[in-house]
């Protein structure tokens, strides 16, 4: 399993920080513009295709039989593997190319707030900005974009693939 585990952990780790550079170059380079966060959950899914493909390559390993247990677990570590890749990239990127990352979220959001909530969005953003210089809450603060949506994709990989062996 740790071969696996490994391997696909690597290859989705590529795709998903290759997309995290990508348009932490692009926000940088133009800063008035907003990217959708369409991309950045397009680019996650792309890279837990790979938890798919770990769970199949454990269960043929396994004579074709895994359990639901073993398949999530398969997946999950693979999932970890590509968060963990995720987070240490954007903490590198973070501190050395874009330290100020929480100024310029901040100012998108307030921009993007209705007249109405302007008060509301500015109180919350002062807040994140705040959260956002100690070093734990960034590391939280972007296991959290990843790490939900692959514990659900390992889990839902896990129940289709998982196969029980006949007695």
């Amino acid at each position: 399993m740790n071969n696996i585990v490994l391997k696909n952990g690597l290859f989705g780790s590529i795709i998903v920080t290759a997309l995290l550079a990508s348009v932490t170059m692009y926000m940088k380079a133009n800063p008035e513009k907003e990217v959708s966060m369409i991309f950045g959950f397009a680019g996650m899914l792309l890279a837990f295709i790979f938890v798919v493909l770990g769970i199949k390559q454990q269960r043929d390993a396994n004579n074709g039989f895994i359990s639901l247990v073993n398949a999530f677990l398969t997946g999950f570590w693979i999932t970890l593997f590509i968060s963990t890749v995720y987070v240490v990239v954007w903490l590198i990127i973070f501190y050395n190319f874009f330290p100020n990352f929480a100024e310029h979220y901040t100012d998108m959001a307030i921009q993007k707030a209705s007249p109405d909530e302007v008060a509301k969005v500015t109180e919350e953003m002062n807040s994140f900005k705040e959260m956002y210089k100690n070093p734990v809450m960034v590391i939280l603060f972007t296991y959290m974009e990843i790490l939900p949506l692959g514990i659900a994709f390992s889990f839902i990989s896990a129940l289709i693939l998982k196969k029980k062996q006949i007695n």
